[in-house]
This record gives C-alpha cells, structure tokens and sequence, in this order.
C-alpha cells in the first residue's frame, strides 16, 4: 500500500505536468487551427497508439467490457467539462477562469467522501485548501461578478470532479488501455462531426504539432489513470494545482511571461500543499505499522 500511493502521487503528478505542456501546445496552435480538431487529432493519435498496442485483443477487451456504461458516461462528463470551460475562457481573463476551475479538487474530495465513502483526514482536507488559497493568491482575480461565464467555470470544475471520482471507480475495475479506447473513440466520433463544418488543412508544422498534441495527451491520460488506480481520489486531489506551477513555468519559457511576487507566493503555496500530503500520508503510515 505504501508503494501504491507514493506511485499513485507519482503518476498523477506527471500527468498534470503533461497535460500543462498539451495545454501549451493547443495554445500555440488555437491561432491557426480550431479546436474541435486539435481534439480530433488527439484523440485519433492515441486511438492509433492503443490499437497499435493492444490490436484485435484490445477490440474484443473493450467491446465485451462490463462496465462500458460508466466509461462512456465519463467520457460524456469530461466533454461537458471541456466545453464549459472553453467557453468560459473566451470571455473571462485567464486568472479568473483559472481560479475558478480550480475549485475541482475540493468538489472531488467532498465527493469521494459522498460517493465512494473514503476517508478524508483532516490533513488531506487542510491540503485542498492551502492549494487553492495558493492559486487565489497566484491568479489574483479582481472584480469577479456571478455571470453566465463564471457559471460555466464552475460547473467545469464540478463535471471534471465528477469524472474524476468516476474514473476512480472504473480503474479499479478495467485496464487502462481499455478506458482509453473508449474514451476516445468517443471523442473521436463527437469531434468528428464539428470538424466536418470546421476543417483546416494543416501544413506539416502544425501536424506535428497535432500529433504532438495527442503522444502528450495520451502519456498523460495513461499516467492519470494508473495513478487514480494507486491512490484516493481526496489523496491526489491537492495535486492537480501543480499544474498551475508548470503553466507558469511554461508561459516564462515560451512567451517569456515573468512571474509576479503573488505568483511565486502562490506557487509556494501550492507546493507545500502537496508536502502536505506526502508528509501527513508518511506519518499515518508509520502509525499502522
């Protein structure tokens, strides 16, 4: 169990990383191209992948697994969750939308303590919110008003929470592999049809990009659902904010964005939030022993 969640944490972390450096990618090429089919090709490049791996044995898996249902019904919450926030982030600021989205993890630990019962120890619970106090301070959203836009922030945050502590349920129960084909081969299909009224010939940068946008995505994917198969749900939670760390260090990399002093605090908050975990993970163990 120790080796479980120290790799759960492990994984789960890169995967937040990886999906930064995929968010990265799509914001270079939502210049150029639409997003319903940079999500088109994401999702046919890990399909490829996952077929290339598993082949006839992996159809067979996926089309006779017995909880296709709950698998494609996160699917539905994930591309709900996606397209809140999309819309979201075309009208609200990048700090507003951000801090927003991140009320996910405290909706998904308050729902796998509802749902699936776990344990949320008081140090998990102070986790969740040193994180998000963290990105409050990084984000420093002024003059936040109720508004349509701020409403889908928000049900993104509730829709990815949701999927998250689904995920948690069906990677206990079916192989990675799986999951991903179902995934995408629903996204597939649903981009699928908005890419037929919204096409772009790509040159051939922007197509390595594109499939760039899927290998990374696809790392990702795989590292999120072994690392939500290691570990609870109200465990990994406080990890997502890392990523915000990542986006920062990116923006300075790529477009040469310099971090504020509220960035850096912030940032430091988030950080210890998850030494939060790992220490009070530590400790509890040593105590069952």
């Amino acid at each position: 169990m120790k080796n479980s969640v120290s790799l759960g944490i492990l994984l789960t972390s890169l995967a937040y990383m990886a999906f930064t450096f995929h968010d990265a990618i799509i914001k270079i090429l939502t210049s150029t191209i639409p997003v319903w089919q940079i999500l088109f090709f994401r999702s046919l490049t890990i399909l490829v992948g996952c077929l290339a791996y598993g082949r006839g044995k992996l159809v067979h898996q996926t089309m006779t697994s017995p909880i296709i249902k709950p698998m494609i019904l996160r699917s539905m919450l994930l591309l709900s969750a996606w397209l809140s926030y999309y819309s979201a982030a075309s009208r609200l600021q990048l700090a507003e939308v951000t801090t927003l989205y991140y009320a996910a993890p405290v909706v998904g630990t308050l729902l796998a303590w509802l749902i699936l019962k776990e344990e949320v120890t008081p140090a998990r619970w102070l986790a969740v919110g040193v994180g998000f106090v963290g990105v409050l301070i990084a984000c420093n959203p002024i003059g936040l008003t109720i508004s349509w836009p701020v409403y889908l922030a928000l049900q993104a945050a509730v829709l990815w929470a949701a999927a998250m502590v689904l995920l948690r349920k069906t990677s206990l129960h079916e192989k990675t592999t799986v999951q991903l084909t179902v995934s995408n081969v629903f996204f597939l299909v649903m981009t699928g049809i908005a890419v037929l009224y919204t096409w772009r010939t790509p040159d051939m940068t922007q197509l390595a990009l594109l499939v760039a946008t899927g290998v990374v995505a696809g790392l990702a994917q795989v590292s999120l659902f072994e690392g939500m198969r290691r570990a609870p749900v109200s465990v990994l939670a406080p990890f997502e904010y890392t990523s915000l760390v990542w986006a920062f260090l990116l923006g300075y990399l790529i477009w040469a964005d310099l971090p504020t002093q509220n960035v850096i605090a912030g940032a430091c908050m988030i950080l210890g939030a998850g030494l939060i975990i790992i220490v009070s993970e530590r400790l509890r163990r040593r105590a069952a022993v």
